[in-house]
């Protein structure tokens, strides 16, 4: 609890509407869930402008509201000019600066961002670490996972989130971190000890605009990490091998620990051997060299378990702990995830929804395969428009046959989604449509052989599908499951 006036006093620049200095108990940016003594923030988002539920909030015993305008209420109101700003700030000294209490490490990239933090939190568990995990897939507080709406949180549940973490005397919290989160000050407050680069291709352009602006975003996380050297272990943790890693080693004032396949890393992997019994490489860093059997497949796990080993290393593990930890770990939910229902071919389920990521993927089942290769593949509605075409092109140069699907379509028109995709790709090439994503898996199944290949792309770990307003039951690797079942019996 903390009284209004002393919480305020760490904006800068406000107005308040009265001398009233109640205490403040709880903050909230949702109106249903206000409570008595509670602080309202008035959030304007895509659909929905908190400023007209200050008068629900009011009603509910919100003791203050923190606006963009002055409203017609009779409790406090505090008038800044950026309530998203403000609630950063408010929320960090409401819950005494949580991250604090624990180490943050921060992983942002277009593609691997949830298998690097996964891996990074099986590293740490191995290290005998209470950890936390923030991503895509769910929220972990040591062994306790709750479902997430965002790959990264708006600052208040992420603050509030830290605060049960600190409570639960978490030692490490890996999160993913978006490049929306980044531009739209979600983790400002965030006191990140070690952050990641994965990689940098083309994805949300439609609300980025352009690769550059893409890419500083995602650059804020290097720029705020740290200007003064005051003893605090901070590093940024980059892919060498990838363009943007030199203008984000500028961004950077702390150290810069490389990773990649190129001589110049400092953590690098040799003599790399990709079989479909896993990953092979030498694990070369300034610590020593180990040889390393993964048993994720392809070049881009390589690629992830070198930025987590990389990320570890920076926060002071032992080469041999995370060595032993990579070599544990089986697989990740939805990530290059094997189907097997007694078939004579191989279906795989990925939540590849990149032209990159699918082209990775791709190539590495080539490199397995022994048959034709299919690929199902759509792309989401309300979504990036742009990479559908260039996502239909790699699916059916890197196929035997792409059949192109729904995604989640939300609210566009599947058969437009479609058009788009197919705009990419000549008549004569090996493709077929089918809306309906649970035919179009069936469909592969049923013209798949003895040593065929099936990627299921787009959806991976997701059990459901966005369609309109509704959001209903579909997980892919079920879909797939059952399709097998009918099909070979």
């Amino acid at each position: 609890m903390k009284k209004l006036h002393e919480l305020t006093s760490h904006l800068l620049v406000k107005e308040i509407t009265t001398t009233l200095n109640p205490d403040i108990t709880s903050l909230h940016m949702d109106s249903r869930f206000v409570e008595t003594g509670g602080l309202f923030f008035c959030i304007r988002g895509y659909t929905v402008d908190g400023h007209q539920y200050a008068n629900e909030a009011e009603q509910a015993g919100s003791a203050a509201i923190v606006t963009e305008e002055q409203l017609d209420v009779g409790i406090p109101q505090i008038i800044v000019k950026d309530t998203k700003r403000a609630m950063a700030v408010l929320a960090n000294v409401f819950y005494n600066h949580p991250t604090r209490s624990f180490q943050l490490i921060g992983v942002t990239g277009t593609n691997g961002k949830t298998t690097t933090t996964h891996l990074i939190d099986a590293i740490l568990q191995e290290n005998m670490q209470k950890t936390g995990l923030i991503g895509t897939m769910y929220t972990k507080i040591g062994d306790v996972e709750s479902e997430t709406k965002n790959t990264t949180p708006e600052s208040l549940p992420l603050q509030q989130l830290f605060t049960d973490m600190a409570l639960a005397k978490v030692d490490t919290c890996v999160m993913e971190v978006s490049s929306h989160a980044l531009d739209l000050g979600r983790v400002r407050g965030c006191a990140f000890n070690t952050a990641v680069f994965t990689n940098l291709t083309p994805e949300h352009l439609d609300y980025h605009g352009t690769m550059e602006s893409y890419k500083q975003a995602k650059g804020l996380l290097f720029a705020q990490l740290g200007n003064t050297y005051d003893g605090t272990r901070q590093t940024a943790v980059l892919n060498g091998d990838d363009a943007a890693f030199v203008d984000y080693e500028k961004m950077s004032a702390v150290p810069v620990l490389t990773y990649g396949m190129n001589q110049h890393c400092d953590i690098q992997a040799k003599n790399v051997r990709i079989t479909p019994g896993g990953s092979y490489f030498e694990l070369v860093t300034p610590w020593g060299v180990r040889n390393l059997h993964l048993s994720l497949v392809g070049r881009f796990s390589v690629y992830n378990a070198l930025a987590a080993a990389a990320a570890c290393l920076a926060e002071g593990l032992e080469l041999d702990t995370i060595v032993t930890a990579l070599k544990e770990v089986t697989g990740i939910a939805g990530r290059f995830e094997p189907v097997d229902a007694g078939q004579p071919f191989a279906v795989v389920v990925d939540y590849a929804h990149t032209a990159d990521s699918l082209k990775n993927v791709l190539q590495t089942i080539q490199e397995m395969a022994d048959g034709d290769v299919y690929v199902v593949v759509g792309c989401g509605g309300d979504r990036d428009a742009a990479k559908r075409p260039e996502m239909a092109r790699v699916a059916v140069h890197h196929s035997s046959h792409a059949i192109f699907t729904s995604d989640n379509p939300r609210n566009e028109n599947p058969q437009h989604i479609l058009e788009q995709m197919t705009a990419g790709v000549q008549k004569h090439e090996s493709y077929n449509v089918i809306i309906d994503r649970e035919e179009a898996i069936r469909s592969a199944v049923e013209q798949a052989k003895a040593n065929d290949i099936i990627l299921i792309a787009g959806k991976g770990h997701e059990t459901y599908q966005v369609i309109g307003d509704q959001v209903l039951d579909f997980d892919d690797r079920m879909k797939a499951y059952n399709a097998i079942k009918e099909v070979i019996n």
